[in-house]
């Protein structure tokens, strides 16, 4: 048996398929994105950034995935990006997705954590979001 490829990409696929694919979502946010146009509405969800590490048992392999979400908004105060928040986390903590090339293990909901933009006016909310995903090789 030899190391599987990498399974960031094809979850980035799972997570992004989940997210769009959820109307109530959909309804409370304008978008889901991986990468940002120069003009994007408000608020909206960025699939974020990813670390990788190994997480082998005997005579197999698997990775611990961490994945950053965020989620930005211009509404004076927390409410919209804390509910946003909150429906994502009800669409991925322990629950199951579809990774090509890995079998899933879990996802689990690791910390959230509310931003202002410091710059001026100061009028950005951002919600970080980080999820614990656990893959083995087939």
């Amino acid at each position: 048996m030899t190391t599987a490829p990498s399974p960031m990409l094809p979850m980035q696929g799972a997570l992004h398929a989940v997210l769009s694919g959820d109307s109530e979502l959909s309804a409370l946010s304008e978008g889901l994105y991986d990468y940002l146009p120069e003009t994007v509405p408000y608020p909206f969800v960025q699939l974020g950034e990813a670390i990788e590490t190994p997480d082998n048992r005997h005579g197999g392999f698997g990775r611990e995935t961490v994945q950053t979400l965020h989620v930005w908004d211009r509404y004076r105060g927390y409410a919209r990006v804390l509910r946003i928040g909150a429906r994502i986390t009800t669409l991925l903590d322990h629950q199951p997705l579809t990774i090509p090339g890995v079998d899933w293990i879990a996802t689990r909901f690791e910390f959230s954590q509310t931003l202002t933009d410091p710059e001026p006016p100061g009028d950005i909310r951002h919600l970080v979001l980080r999820y614990r995903i656990i893959t083995e090789q087939h």
